[in-house]
């Protein structure tokens, strides 16, 4: 299958090493060819994992977005969810009918990216996925290498139009074998997403930890029993506003990814994850995606979404006013939400019914 994979961080990398390596025909895109760095200068990129380590190399390295999007039957773009308006403007003059995007994860880009091509003139009919984690538990060793934690082997993924779910989860499956779950629109694709569950509370709750020490790891160290009831409360939310919504289970809880092996990324992977010792980074407070994406558009979200929905959240109520005094930023009335959406005034049933029609 032709796949196009744009974006240059840890997911894309990772992307680009398994579906080319799986035989696909991949195209790799950043926006500055220079960025690609030794893996322009090779033609291939290393990837290393369980296997051990090896050189993989896509069909095609390039800075021109129409090339690599052209005849694409997948266009993977792991991106944050804050480059997804830049992306669509890029992808607007370029796209064609019955293209499939798929956002791991999106943030409910399916309908936000899908209304921005729609402003930008594209009439395409394509289609838009997301689900609810990246693919991988991954981290970029230095500008060539990607290091492969783990794979997920449960990926919940809904799709905007919804009524094209069935012909779009084939095309993503085909990239993504035995993993897909298919779940009943984008929106509930995005009330997957566990990065505004997991994240917020670990960089909030060790934000005096993180900036004294050279070195914290949020995902051991920070990893409390304290940080995990959180966690769990906040993980409630969510689920009560999916209940709320009417999206059926399995709900995937965040208790799962601790203590069971039925979460999106199976048997062990919190330990994989301590254990390769890639998690700990520098984490800035102004820049860091946990913040920028996880908390202002993923948090912000979910709170919106509890007030329209008449789910009552104040943990993550409560986790965004602290993200905000810490930015000095009013992230609810400037992040990712069902008024900057423009969404506000439906009900949930004219939602869904949008959500099913594409907007």
């Amino acid at each position: 299958m032709k796949i196009a994979v744009l974006g240059g961080g840890n997911g894309c990398y990772a992307a680009v090493a398994d579906l080319a390596e799986a035989g696909h025909q991949v195209r790799f895109w950043r926006r500055n060819y220079r960025d690609f760095g030794p893996v322009a200068e090779r033609g291939a990129l290393i990837l290393r994992d369980s296997k051990g380590e090896r050189e993989v190399r896509p069909d095609r390295i390039t800075d021109d977005i129409g090339e690599a999007v052209d005849g694409a039957a997948l266009i993977v773009a792991p991106l944050p969810a804050f480059a997804q308006a830049d992306l669509a403007e890029r992808l607007a003059p370029h796209l064609t009918d019955d293209q499939v995007i798929f956002l791991p994860p999106g943030t409910f880009g399916s309908y936000a990216m899908l209304a921005a091509l729609r402003a930008k003139g594209c009439n395409a009919a394509i289609m838009i996925a997301e689900t609810g984690t990246l693919p991988w538990l991954a981290r970029k060793r230095d500008a060539g290498t990607v290091a492969i934690t783990t794979r997920a082997s449960r990926l919940p993924t809904g799709v905007v139009p919804a009524r094209r779910s069935e012909e779009a989860l084939k095309v993503v499956a085909e990239a993504f074998p035995n993993a897909i779950e298919p779940v009943e629109d984008g929106l509930s694709g995005a009330l997957m997403n566990a990065g505004p569950i997991i994240h917020p509370p670990l960089i909030l709750m060790n934000a005096g930890p993180i900036e004294h020490f050279d070195r914290w790891d949020i995902h051991n160290e920070g990893t409390q029993l304290s940080i995990r009831r959180v966690h769990g409360a906040l993980d409630g939310e969510r689920i009560a506003i999916r209940e709320r919504l009417g999206y059926a289970p399995p709900h995937f809880p965040l208790a799962d990814h601790y203590e069971t092996s039925n979460w999106m990324y199976g048997h062990l992977a919190h330990d994989r994850l301590v254990d390769s010792g890639d998690w700990h980074e520098t984490l800035d407070f102004e820049s860091h995606r946990y913040m920028r994406e996880d908390i202002a558009m993923g948090l912000a979200l979910l709170v919106s979404l509890g007030e329209w929905s008449g789910t009552p959240c104040p943990v993550a109520a409560g986790l965004l006013s602290i993200a905000s005094a810490v930015t000095g930023e009013d992230l609810r009335a400037n992040g990712r939400t069902v008024e900057t959406l423009g969404l506000a005034d439906y009900s949930p049933a004219d939602l869904k019914a949008m959500l099913a029609e594409g907007p």
